[in-house]
């Protein structure tokens, strides 16, 4: 991609003034040890839920809540992480108003912080912004104004992206806006996100190529390079769905909660709807609960 850093090998040809490149290497990726919880508690994701569309797939939002209430897994999860895009936002993209079931903004938070308050008491959700969602496009981008935040109980508000810890286990969580620009790339698409996921960690960044699709803040510090390989690696934005491993770090794409819509259709992309994550942080095994 346009601003990686490499190394080259090589050798100088008998001029000095050209150089003959061999080889071209990344620093070494490692395989990762993970830090185990020392209580066996879950942590759940999901991301783009996109409140307020005319897709956002509400019965089988129900049926998760029921789920929660219910379900012996759903008694060892205590955090819920949201990975950005909650609401569906107003003005995002032409004639988006024609798609809204909720056109003010104020009022889709207002209604995703009804919903948040039907998960049981012993969750606590952790929420950071997305591309649709009420602040600045430009990356890192800020926690949600408070005025929006006061709408809602039990949920801690970050930025995107956020590294935080759970009980000593590492997790960085990212909207995932720059697979934008990962998907140029031959063995990156769509379809597979899960791909980007794993050239963000090669390169030590979470969006390498300036200038293009994902827009980028000028900050006095980089604030989007992986300084520590995390143990949980998490992102949405194309609405798919994988949890997998990569050299020792589980890599979750996280489900969204709205249906097809008509630019998906348009595009001939199916998304991969209403499936919940749940991870022990004490063993790291991983569930994937459907509810489409």
């Amino acid at each position: 991609m346009q601003d990686d850093v490499i190394a080259v090998t090589g050798s100088f040809v008998d001029d000095r003034d050209t150089f003959r490149v061999e080889e071209f290497h990344r620093p070494p990726l490692k395989r990762h040890h993970k830090k185990n919880s020392e209580i066996g508690i879950s942590v759940a994701f999901l991301s783009d839920i996109h409140v307020g569309s005319k897709t956002f797939l509400e019965a089988q939002w129900m049926k998760m809540v029921e789920w929660f209430h219910n379900d012996p897994l759903a008694k060892t999860i205590k955090y819920l992480v949201l990975s950005g895009d909650v609401v569906d936002g107003v003005g995002i993209y032409p004639n988006q108003d024609k798609e809204l079931a909720i056109k003010d903004f104020y009022k889709q938070y207002s209604k995703f912080a009804e919903l948040l308050e039907l998960l049981p008491e012993w969750v606590e959700c952790i929420l950071l912004p997305g591309n649709h969602d009420v602040v600045r496009p430009a990356e890192p981008q800020p926690a949600l104004d408070p005025e929006i935040q006061s709408d809602f109980n039990s949920t801690t508000f970050v930025g995107n992206p956020c590294s935080f810890k759970l009980h000593g286990v590492d997790i960085l969580s990212y909207h995932g806006k720059s697979i934008d620009d990962f998907v140029s790339m031959p063995e990156v698409s769509y379809a597979h996100p899960v791909e980007a996921m794993k050239e963000m960690l090669r390169r030590r960044h979470l969006a390498p190529t300036w200038g293009k699709k994902t827009p980028l803040s000028p900050e006095p510090e980089d604030n989007l390079i992986i300084g520590k390989i995390p143990d949980i690696f998490v992102t949405g934005h194309v609405h798919g769905h994988n949890c997998s491993d990569f050299k020792g770090t589980t890599l979750v794409c996280s489900s969204t909660w709205q249906d097809q819509t008509s630019y998906q259709r348009m595009l001939g992309f199916q998304p991969q709807p209403c499936i919940l994550t749940v991870i022990n942080l004490k063993t790291h095994a991983s569930a994937s609960i459907p509810f489409a």
